[in-house]
């Protein structure tokens, strides 16, 4: 993939969007796979297989892009042990155990959303 160009209009873009702190925020956990990765980790290590078991809907190849811009982005920790075969454990870092309570906090504000919306 080919670098993007300093003044193109999605660099220009995602500046503009990354001095918003909030806007900052939601970039690192949003979209439809990322903050439902972190849940599931919420308890502790899995390995690949059983966040693959946990979310079943989603692909191998979107789950392997999503762990590693988590990874990237400092949210996740990734661990290989060298055994044979190979053994990989994702966890939390400490900087994403301090979203838990925004994101507990948030699921009481859709549950209170969704009863609004339907009524």
């Amino acid at each position: 993939m080919g670098k993007r160009k300093e003044n193109s209009t999605n660099m220009l873009n995602e500046k503009v969007i990354m001095e918003c702190e909030l806007m900052y925020a939601v970039c690192k956990i949003g979209g439809r796979w990322k903050l439902l990765i972190l849940c599931k980790l919420e308890n502790g290590k899995l390995r690949f297989s059983e966040i693959k078991r946990l979310i079943p809907e989603m692909t191998e190849r979107m789950l392997a892009l999503q762990l590693r811009e988590l990874e990237k982005d400092g949210l996740v920790k990734r661990t290989v042990y060298a055994e044979v075969p190979p053994r990989v454990d994702y966890e939390l870092t400490d900087i994403s155990k301090e979203l838990v309570p925004v994101w507990r906090q948030l699921e009481v504000w859709a549950v209170r959303h969704k009863k609004l919306v339907e009524e």
